[in-house]
This record gives C-alpha cells, structure tokens and sequence, in this order.
C-alpha cells in the first residue's frame, strides 16, 4: 500500500514495510523532493507531529528520518522557526569549452613505416604456453612488489640468452628489467644526471623521442657524424664536456651500416681514457642476414658500456619488456631509481618471458623471423633493380629497414607521391639531428612491418612512387 502526501507542494510515496523501512522511504522521498527542486530553497516543512498524522505513521519516524536529513545538510532546524529546506548555493555553470577541430587522419593502406616488426606474425600459441606454465610454476611471492631490477627467473635466462647470441657479459646481479627501451634511457638520463653529467654524445641520425628523453633530463646532445662506416668515434675525444654517448653499433639506425671495428674499438678508449659511459642501444641485433650477427659492443668492456635491449623488434613493442646489462658500479644507482619509478614490471610478463627464452621457443621464433625478413628484403632488392634501377638499396645486411638512396633534392617529391599512392613511410631527413647540417636525400623502408598478406601491395605502391 503506498501514501500520498502534499500538504506543501511535493508529493511523497512511501512503501510500507516496518518502521525502519518507513523511515528510510521518507527519508529518501525528502532527500529526492529537495534535489529535483520539487521542494524550493526554505521551504518550511510541517511539524513531525503534522507530518506523521497526515501519512499515518508514528511521530518518531518523521523526527529520526528529519534529523537524518538535518545532519546531511538537506534540512536545517532552528528553535523558533521549525523544520525548513537548507538554502543550497546555485552550481556555477560553465559554457561547454569549443574542442578544437583537428584534422581526421586515416588510417594508410599501405605500410611501410620502419620502427615495428610484423605484428600479425607474434607468437600467441607458443607464448600462451608459456604463460600457461609460467603461471602455474609462479612462487607466492611473484604477485608482490617484488625487486625493482626484476624477477631472478628472467635474469638469469636473459644473461645465458645474451652471453650466446650477442656476446654480452652478463651476470644476472647486473641486470635491471624495464619497460622497453624508453624507461631504460629515461633511467640512464636520470642517473647521468645524479652524477652530474651534462653532455651525452648523440649519433647524427637517430630518433628524436629518444634525444627529447635526454633533453628532459637536463642533458645537452652534441651529434657525432656518421657515414658509411657509422658513427665517427674518433671525435668523442674533441667533445670536452661529454660524459656519454648514445649509439646503435651493430645496425646504426636509421643508416644501417654497422660500426666498423676500429670505431668500435676507438669509442672503448674514449670510455676507458675519460671514465665516461657508452649506451648500446641493441635494438635489432639478432636480424643479421648475410653473415653471424656483429657481437654487442659490451663484451669489449663491461664496465664501460651499458647494453639496452628490448623484446620490441623481435617480438613485439606492445609487450613493453626490455633491459639494461650494466657496469658493476651503476646497479645500484639505476636500482634506486627504478624503484623510485615504477618499482617493477609486470612480474607475470616477466615469467611468461623467461620460459619462453627457456624452452627454446624464443630461438626459433627468432630464427624464423630472420628467414622471413630476409626473403621480404630480397624481394625488395630484386624488384627495385628490376623497376627501379636508378634507386640505390642499402643498410640491408641487418635490420627490419632499409635505406633507397634518391637523387639530390628527390626527397621531398618522393613523400609527396607516396602520400598520393596512400602509402606511409619516412625520408631520411626525419631522423637527422637538427645540429648535423644537410645530408643526402633518402627514403628509410620498413620491410618488417607489412604483414605477409600486405607486403606485396605495399612493395607495389612504393614501385609506383619511385617510377
């Protein structure tokens, strides 16, 4: 049975069930009455005894659900002047703010942009196994905060897996598992800067997300040149002031030739001669085609060189899973800072990544991969000589990318026709350091990242813009 009230404007329907349950309906009908504006701002309500007459329920009841309301702020109740509705200041409205009209990109129909493997070609059946077993297998503690440098279990295969394939010295004490290459070079910039540090060597082609990160810590960027036998080492020691230098020397990115040895072995006793640090970024190493795969920088001087890798290339960047092999006297420091970060990754990524590396299934995946990309670079190379034959190819003994070399003053047009064939891909020009001066004009081709159903037109369209 349900009652309807109306002495002052404001119908009330109570659902009789107890007093309690009165008690809440009226408080409820009250509460409802004052929101919807149904009951104004001072409105006087009638008296508890007045109330409960009308509805016919006990006086209690109306003065318990009033009190509640009074505490709330619904009502105020003063001697003298009854129960009234609290006076309720009006919300400032704001005018809705204009979005700003941006332009609508679609989404290209081909692909060809270098930075990304082929994503359609991740292992999910073999990673659903792992992390199946992983899972399984996961201590208790793996679901707590766990330590900043990583769980032990991935460590520990990480420095099998990189002494074997990249030559890399490492112990798992000196390993700090991160999120991709970003956090590792956000880390390394802070702790650069902690030790005051104010200059980091940068190659004159790379990418600017990368210089942005050093430039937010405070750091200076001077560029060193690059050209066909890669970065130009022997300057470091004419940069007074620098204390680092980022580079890719087993696949210079995005030239792709790598370093030549006595580079290499100029860029070491920079290092050794200064007591400054040399970050390898090692983001392709594995994808050599023509011979064995050039060994990582590190295995020269381990406590001179910090190695970054990363999952991103050879498995896949949405993984977020790389690491930092570091000098005995930077574990601490890059420690600390991780856990003032983000104090871990995902631990169960972690464990799924470490028996996939365990059971074999990285290694083949990896090496399956490498003869996918290199029939793809093939096919790339045979059909620009057959189509294209006054386009140059280089940077292709490794990598997922590869450099076409454009007459002078071509790049521009060349974009230009690749926008008109709905084709994404970069020039050259992008990735140049805004200090290193003009260079050559160049386009940089993706060949890892169509999938297997999409790189033929890809490779098609691309034929149209250089013909």
């Amino acid at each position: 049975m349900k009652d309807s009230w109306a002495t002052f404007g404001a119908d009330l329907h109570l659902e009789r069930a107890g007093a309690a349950g009165v008690r809440a309906g009226l408080v409820d009908a009250l509460r409802d009455a004052v929101r919807t504006g149904r009951l104004a701002p001072g409105t006087r309500l009638p008296s508890s005894r007045g109330l409960a007459a009308d509805l016919g329920i006990a006086r209690n009841t109306v003065a318990d659900a009033y009190a509640e309301l009074v505490a709330e702020g619904w009502l105020t109740a003063r001697q003298g002047s009854g129960t009234r509705v609290a006076q309720r200041a009006e919300p400032r409205r704001v005018a809705p703010r204009a979005a700003r009209a941006r332009p609508v990109r679609s989404r290209p129909v081909h692909n060809l942009l270098p930075g990304s493997p082929d994503l359609a070609s991740f292992p999910r059946a073999d990673w659903l196994k792992a992390a199946r077993r992983a899972l399984t297998d996961a201590p208790n503690d793996a679901f707590g905060y766990g330590d900043p440098r990583g769980r032990i279990e991935l460590r520990t295969v990480l420095a099998d897996y990189l002494a074997r394939a990249r030559g890399v010295y490492a112990n798992p004490e000196r390993i700090v598992v991160c999120a991709g290459f970003v956090q590792a070079l956000k880390l390394m910039g802070a702790v650069l800067r902690g030790r005051r540090v104010r200059e980091v060597a940068v190659e004159s082609y790379g990418l600017d997300i990368h210089w942005n990160l050093l430039a937010d810590a405070g750091l200076r960027m001077p560029c060193l040149p690059v050209d066909g036998l890669g970065a130009r080492t022997g300057d470091l020691a004419g940069l007074h002031g620098v204390g680092a230098v980022l580079m890719t020397p087993a696949h210079q990115f995005p030239t792709g030739v790598p370093l030549h040895p006595d580079r290499r072995a100029a860029a070491v006793d920079w290092a050794r001669a200064t007591g400054g640090l040399i970050l390898e970024d090692d983001y392709d190493g594995e994808f050599r085609y023509d011979r064995q795969p050039v060994g990582a920088l590190q295995g020269l001087d381990p406590e001179h060189v910090v190695h970054l890798g990363t999952t991103s290339k050879s498995l896949a960047p949405g993984l977020r899973l790389g690491w930092l092999v570091l000098p005995e006297n930077l574990v601490g420091e890059v420690t600390e800072a991780k856990g003032l970060s983000d104090w871990s990754s995902s631990a169960l990524e972690q464990l799924t990544l470490a028996e996939f590396i365990a059971s074999g299934a990285y290694d083949r995946h990896v090496r399956a991969m490498r003869l996918r990309y290199r029939r793809r670079r093939d096919q790339l190379v045979e059909t620009l000589a057959e189509r294209a034959p006054e386009v140059r190819v280089s940077g292709i003994a490794a990598g997922l990318h590869a450099v076409l070399e454009l007459p002078e003053g071509s790049e521009a047009s060349a974009m230009r026709a690749a926008a008109w064939q709905d084709l994404a891909l970069e020039g050259l020009s992008r990735f140049r350091h805004p200090d290193a001066g003009p260079g050559r004009d160049a386009l940089v081709i993706g060949y890892g990242t169509p999938t297997d159903s999409a790189w033929a037109g890809a490779l098609e369209a691309l034929v149209r813009v250089l013909s």
